[in-house]
């Protein structure tokens, strides 16, 4: 139905269909592998609760959906990462640059090492989790933050700034 539309490109594994809907990592990583088999290219999310963050498990709980992700992935290429604390998706909260980076290049790291060096090097990791007008331009300066995921600031008057936020 997506491709009858003339869309090219689908969101899956967002934190309302993890957490509302109880979507397993495993049927996230079933859902990118039948979207990219019917010529879809896919931005799964992943990213951690705030009870899981406070653990120290963001990485653990991050790396274990990637993985699910990553075992129905054939072509990267058609691959946009997504990380989305969920703690911070439309609550006003956001993850510091400093944290955001932090799991980025962590998850670039474990790409090299259970995908390929080519892959880390070549996928885009998109940040999302209350980007807004204010916090954007840090964000957009972290070496392996290559983009915004943008919800309900999209909707914003000054949503041309977080499009600019790398000029």
């Amino acid at each position: 139905m997506i491709l009858d539309c003339g869309c090219k490109w689908v969101i899956l594994g967002h934190s309302e269909r993890r957490n509302v809907f109880d979507e397993t990592d495993a049927l996230i990583g079933e859902k990118v592998g039948h979207a990219l088999a019917a010529g879809l290219s896919v931005i799964p999310c992943f990213g951690e609760k705030l009870e899981e963050r406070q653990e120290d498990r963001t990485l653990e709980v991050c790396f274990k959906q990637l993985a699910a992700i990553a075992n129905n992935v054939l072509d990267w290429g058609k691959v946009v990462l997504a990380y989305e604390p969920v703690w911070a998706i439309g609550t006003g909260l956001t993850a510091t640059p400093a944290q955001a980076q932090e799991v980025h290049a962590a998850v670039r790291s474990w790409l090299a090492a259970n995908v390929s060096q080519e892959v880390a090097a070549a996928t885009r990791i998109l940040y999302g989790g209350s980007v807004s007008a204010s916090n954007c331009r840090e964000l957009a300066a972290c070496p392996d933050i290559d983009g915004s995921l943008v919800g309900g600031a999209s909707l914003k008057p000054d949503f041309v700034q977080i499009i600019n936020a790398t000029q």
